[in-house]
């Protein structure tokens, strides 16, 4: 019987409850493993014990991102990780919109601005700050150009925390359409979910924010399945990936574009998509073997 740690983070004020984490824990036991829930950062945790460790909810890593991977490559050394420790390296920086912009894959347009970096902000449309380096809406917020000096001190705070601040524009269509989630694992598309707007106007970046608001089901477009499987294959050195998630949103123009690719930690949303359990745990059990 195979051994399979499902990988999370200890409770707190901050991090969210992975409500599915139970229901997958107990659909993986039933698919033929073993499955035991362990904190990613539990100084006791014996990784070579386990056939296969998945990071499932370590929704705190953004904090201790340094930290984070740094567990990520010793696990990886000790058992097989999924996904992967360099998977995990590359996607826990946002300029890896970057990288999908040069491999043609079409992203909200994004400027990094690190300390000392020019702070030329845009003065005649909305647009959002936030950290390259984040999960949960983390020091996120949404801007008019009359705020500028606002945005101003959430940089300012930013870069004191040795952080690299990402500018985009406030795509107005996130008001109407929302933002699409597309879900793969085991290398295949899953379900996809859509939600609201996040940001409200005037939500100050150090304010909590609810992160999925108005979350329901979604069947995606062959446009956005498209762009999310292009997205996918742009990942530098093509690794096995057991899941991922591809956030779109819709450009001025109305084609889906990449927000965020998820690699890391996605919530996988599983009480909206409930047929899909056995599937996520078949394709875990799988991977273990």
């Amino acid at each position: 019987m195979a051994r399979i740690a499902l990988v999370t983070c200890r409770p707190g004020p901050d991090v969210a409850v992975d409500r599915d984490l139970p229901v997958l824990a107990e659909a993986v036991r039933e698919a033929g493993a073993e499955a035991v829930v362990v904190c990613w950062d539990d100084p006791d945790a014996d990784w070579s014990g386990f056939d296969l460790a998945v990071i499932r909810s370590t929704w705190d890593y953004s904090w201790r991102s340094a930290e984070f991977v740094a567990w990520a490559e010793r696990c990886g050394a000790d058992t097989r990780l999924a996904n992967p420790a360099s998977v995990v390296r590359w996607s826990t920086d946002k300029r890896y919109l970057g990288d999908l912009a040069a491999a043609g894959v079409p992203v909200v347009p994004t400027r990094y601005v690190g300390a000392g970096d020019p702070l030329d902000l845009p003065g005649d449309h909305e647009y959002v700050v936030k950290p390259t380096s984040g999960a949960g809406s983390r020091y996120v917020a949404r801007y008019t150009p009359g705020r500028r000096e606002e945005a101003l001190r959430h940089l300012a705070r930013m870069h004191e925390e040795g952080l690299t601040a990402m500018v985009q524009p406030y795509l107005s269509s996130v008001d109407t359409a929302g933002e699409r989630a597309l879900q793969f694992f085991g290398g295949r598309f899953l379900h996809a979910i859509r939600k609201g707007a996040v940001l409200e106007p005037g939500t100050r970046y150090d304010e909590r924010k609810v992160a999925h608001p108005g979350l329901t089901a979604w069947e995606p477009s062959p446009a956005e399945l498209a762009v999310a499987e292009r997205a996918l294959a742009a990942v530098p050195g093509a690794p096995e990936l057991l899941y991922a998630r591809v956030d779109l949103v819709d450009a001025d123009d109305g084609s889906p574009c990449v927000m965020e690719l998820e690699l890391v930690e996605p919530n996988l949303f599983l009480s909206l998509h409930p047929d899909s359990v056995p599937v996520v745990a078949e394709e875990i059990v799988k991977a273990a073997g």
